[in-house]
């Protein structure tokens, strides 16, 4: 997967978000320089080989020392070429050193930039907003946006509208439930126009539910960081094993019909996530792709035959069981429910993990630990899902086995 070739792009973007500098020199920085270095390498080869803008949608710094926000212009300017336009907003964790005060004094000082911008790039919009009171939008802010959008649609109301700004806006794209603010819904709703970017979550943009589309389209934008996941029966918790492996980027290309694509990349692979999303008429929600209807799939993930389930590492109390992973025809596999069993067919024991989807390169077989079970005999099932809220109609089970 790469840019679409028959696409002719007149203006291209990158976005990334949740970097987390630290005042000592730690493998964040060294993603961020390999996201810009990325960008312009893939760029260049393409005929329209322009980088027009970069969008950092805020916790670009961890605590927002001047170490911290120092380090990140350094990056920028060791990188940045002529004709890329660069944008930062601010959120909570560049307002944790000292406060919002001086955060937005440091801003000022160290990269020259308002915190909250409305610019014109080849013809789009970009409205970008930092927050305040932490990851709030208070009146004022709510009266500047809604003063830019009314410009914005007002220079051509068909012609999508790219906004920035931290937090997931409330119950749309996935980890919004957790990590969502919904002070700018009621004035966002009236603009369908809007492709919105944050972050905030660390959720993976490569999970199908990062795009969302009701009253108008929004995105999550990954992490440079460590992912964490918006569900909480997973028993490794929402950060799950490997969390420090995440380093996701956004590139996104409009072209002269103001039809977008979205390109969800890994930085860690070196490889461009097998979806590109399309919104060809972002000021229609007639023609709307990804909305909630895709909880409708009838697509479930299958099992393989001849995908194994083994018991290894038996102990008093404990084994191990390794499986294959399920496959699906659209997207990944979500997650597993592995219930341990006795002869009865009574659940004893059950875990539910994640599939690893986030992960370019995710495992071909998955484990589980058990312990603190009785002896006697056991067997284990095992139960894929989709994103959907679909299952695999036939589980994956073990043969028997004694403790």
């Amino acid at each position: 997967m790469a840019f679409d070739k028959n696409f002719k792009p007149v203006l291209r973007f990158l976005v990334v978000s949740d970097i987390h500098y630290q005042n000592e020199n730690t493998v964040e920085r060294e993603r961020m320089d390999k996201a810009l270095k990325t960008a312009y390498a893939l760029a260049e080869k393409e005929e329209y080989s322009k980088l027009d803008a970069l969008y950092v949608v805020g916790d670009f710094a961890t605590r927002g020392t001047y170490e911290q926000m120092t380090a990140f212009k350094q990056t920028l300017d060791n990188n940045i070429k002529d004709g890329t336009e660069v944008t930062l907003s601010l959120a909570s964790h560049e307002f944790m050193h000292d406060g919002e005060e001086g955060a937005l004094k440091r801003f000022k000082e160290i990269f020259d930039m308002q915190p909250d911008t409305h610019k014109i790039i080849n013809g789009f919009h970009f409205i970008s907003v930092t927050c305040t009171g932490g990851c709030h939008f208070d009146d004022a802010k709510r009266e500047w946006v809604s003063a830019e959008l009314k410009k914005a649609v007002q220079d051509d109301p068909q012609r999508p509208i790219f906004f920035f700004q931290h937090p997931h806006i409330t119950d749309t794209v996935y980890g919004s439930i957790n990590w969502g603010e919904d002070e700018l819904t009621d004035i966002l709703v009236n603009y369908p126009q809007i492709i919105d970017f944050s972050g905030h979550s660390h959720a993976p943009i490569n999970d199908p539910r990062s795009i969302h589309q009701k009253n108008f389209t929004c995105l999550g934008t990954g992490t440079l960081s460590y992912f964490e996941l918006d569900e909480f029966d997973k028993v490794y918790g929402t950060c799950p094993p490997g969390k420090e492996k995440a380093a996701q980027m956004l590139i996104v290309e409009a072209d002269a019909e103001k039809r977008v694509r979205i390109y969800p990349y890994d930085l860690i692979t070196s490889n461009f996530f097998p979806y590109t999303w399309k919104i060809d008429t972002a000021w229609d929600p007639d023609s709307f792709l990804y909305t909630d209807m895709r909880y409708k799939s009838t697509v479930a993930p299958v099992f393989a035959h001849g995908a194994k389930a083994e018991i290894s590492a038996i102990k008093a109390g404990g084994f191990t069981v390794t499986f294959d992973q399920a496959e699906i025809s659209e997207d990944y596999v979500d997650d597993y429910n592995v219930f341990v069993k006795n002869a009865g067919g009574v659940i004893v024991r059950r875990s539910n993990i994640f599939s690893e989807y986030y992960f370019y390169d995710m495992p071909k077989t998955l484990s589980v630990d058990f312990d603190g079970l009785d002896s006697g005999e056991y067997y284990v099932e095992i139960h894929a899902n989709s994103f959907w809220n679909t299952r695999s109609e036939t589980p994956l089970k073990s043969k028997n086995f004694t403790l």
